[in-house]
This record gives C-alpha cells, sequence and structure tokens, in this order.
C-alpha cells in the first residue's frame, strides 16, 4: 500500500474559524479544478473524511483541523501517485489562502 500523502498547514485562526472556511473551501477548490470531483465529504466533529475522483481514478482522506494548524491525509491511488509532489505544493498554497487571517 502506498504511503499516504501529508500536508500540514499552520494557521491562527482557531479551529472554530478554520473549520469554517474549510466547509466550503474543498467543493470551491473542486470547482476549480476541472479534473476534480468530490465525491464525499463528511465532517465529524474537527475532522472531515472525504473521498474524490481526478482523471477516473478515487483518493481518499480526512483533514484533522486543530487551533493552530491543520492536517490533511490522502492516500493517493498509483495513477495519481506520480503527480503526489506537485498535489502537495497546490495543497499547500491553497490551503494557506484559505487559512490566511483577513483584515
Amino acid at each position: 500500500m502506498p504511503a499516504p500523502l501529508v500536508v500540514s498547514i499552520p494557521h491562527s485562526l482557531g479551529r472554530d474559524e478554520a473549520m469554517r472556511r474549510l466547509k466550503t473551501g474543498l467543493s470551491r477548490a473542486a470547482s476549480s479544478v476541472p479534473v476534480l470531483n468530490v465525491d464525499e465529504e463528511r465532517w465529524d466533529e474537527n475532522r472531515m473524511t472525504f473521498r474524490v475522483r481526478a482523471l477516473g481514478q478515487v483518493a481518499a482522506g480526512h483533514v484533522d483541523v486543530e487551533e493552530s494548524h491543520v492536517r490533511l491525509e490522502v492516500t493517493l491511488p498509483w495513477l495519481l501517485q506520480r503527480f503526489a509532489e506537485v498535489a502537495q505544493v497546490a495543497i499547500q498554497k491553497r490551503g494557506q489562502l484559505l487559512l490566511t487571517k483577513r483584515s
């Protein structure tokens, strides 16, 4: 089984505000990436479990929202693993934009 892709994004919003932003963030992110579809998004307290589809492949994972950081862990199918490094950078950048305090 392949190792999961893990991305940790620091923030200073607190857990509640970070969760509020993330609850709309996955759907918005998917709508801006034509090859990405969200099959499942389920929240249980501060954890979102998700399943997405890209290029006919399914990836599943979860996001844990804490007071000072968000940790995403996703297992990519072998076909998408070659894009893992690019995906990690893209997730990090989008996450930082989403979780940056606005004045």
